[in-house]
């Protein structure tokens, strides 16, 4: 393996290690030190309302660097010293203070880390981005039911367990190829011009509504997975094998994008979020829930890389930032705000099951209003064949 590939492949590991202690443990943290549903809820979205601010931001800044490396160091130092003194107070207040501080930098990482790893691998025309993505998945993978072992007894110790990974990643980062922003000062390029592809609006705005779906899921579901009788070495596994689940899809995404269109993968994708929804509203037991988290991985993973590798493809280079940071402005910023606080606000009225059945009949609604704008698109290019013929 080539040594820079290398090194890309052991920063997803390292920076989505820490995502598994995030997504997975925190809500149970809150829950622990006596929050309601309702002020989980409102944690988990005030971030991402923060990160609505932050990502444009950070986008822009990327795009005019002479360093996108740099502005990645921020982002990673930033939220490592954000987890660093998360601990240090329970109220309410701080917490929330803390969160925000948190996302302010957390939330923009994988965007800035994405567009580094695609353009490097464009320039060396080495190396699939499916194949070190992967390096995620295995480390979700091994923090989930590492730190699912080690949460039984102390769970706190997430803090300054993520913030070292943070560190590990902040030395790999700093031997990657450096990739400059292609903005200058006299660019008259527009972020506007974004919202002039209309195909790419729409892909992100179908992506944004599964996302909060999602959105709810990554707030909620370890709470409700406690409440159906499992403990946190239980859950650890869940995500253990919802991460080992994307592995076939990053193995096969090259062949994959070559050979299917885009609206198909995002489509198929919607289907399974559709199955799952189902299974997670009729499931009675911890263990029940265990195979249905196989259908993660033709989920956020697909949606995730086929998104990102779209807007590489589709974006103008003084955009790729931009770009990549609006699409994670969309789906961990707006999206998750959604599904936290008005998840959080229906669990408190009707509980988590049910709230599990809309997600399924939002998710349903949307992809047959997506399958039928397939459709429509599908026959108006007969039609222009036809008529060029």
């Amino acid at each position: 393996m080539n040594t820079t590939i290398r090194r890309f492949f052991l920063f997803y590991i390292f920076v989505y290690g820490g995502q598994a202690i995030y997504n997975t443990f925190l809500p149970l943290y809150f829950d622990d030190i006596g929050f309601s549903t309702i002020q989980i809820g409102m944690i988990l979205s005030i971030g991402p309302f923060v990160a609505m601010l932050a990502q444009p931001l950070w986008g822009m800044l990327s795009d005019r660097s002479t360093s996108k490396n740099k502005v990645l160091y921020i982002l990673l130092a930033g939220t490592g010293f954000a987890m660093l003194i998360f601990p240090l107070s329970t109220s309410y207040s701080y917490v929330l203070f803390t969160i925000c501080l948190f996302t302010l930098f957390q939330t923009s990482i994988f965007a800035i880390s994405d567009t580094i790893t695609l353009e490097s691998l464009d320039k060396m025309r080495v190396g699939s981005f499916g194949h070190i993505r992967m390096g995620g998945t295995f480390g979700f993978a091994v923090m989930s039911i590492t730190f699912g072992f080690i949460a039984k007894n102390n769970l706190t110790a997430m803090f300054p367990i993520y913030a070292l990974l943070m560190i590990v990643c902040l030395f790999l980062v700093y031997k990657f190829p450096n990739i400059a922003g292609h903005r200058t000062k006299g660019s008259k390029i527009s972020f506007l011009t974004l919202f002039q592809n209309k195909k790419l609006m729409i892909f992100l705005g179908f992506n944004f509504i599964l996302q909060i779906t999602l959105g709810f899921y990554y707030s909620f579901f370890p709470i409700y997975f406690r409440e159906l009788g499992g403990d946190s070495s239980l859950l650890g596994w869940s995500m253990v094998i919802s991460s080992l689940s994307e592995v076939p899809f990053l193995l096969y995404a090259d062949r994959i994008f070559r050979r299917v269109k885009i609206q198909t993968i995002l489509l198929l994708s919607a289907v399974a979020t559709c199955l799952r929804w189902l299974l997670f509203y009729w499931v009675e037991t911890p263990l029940a829930a265990l195979p249905i988290q196989l259908l993660h991985g033709a989920m956020f993973i697909v949606l995730t890389v086929t998104m990102a590798t779209y807007i590489n493809k589709e974006v103008p280079k003084e955009l790729k930032a931009s770009g990549q940071t609006f699409n994670g402005l969309l789906n961990l910023g707006v999206a998750r705000i959604i599904g936290s606080l008005a998840g959080g606000a229906a669990t408190a009225a009707v509980g988590y099951r049910q709230v599990f059945l809309y997600n399924a009949w939002i998710s349903i609604i949307s992809t047959i209003l997506f399958a039928s704008l397939l459709l429509y698109w599908a026959r108006k290019e007969r039609k222009t064949k036809q008529a060029n013929v």
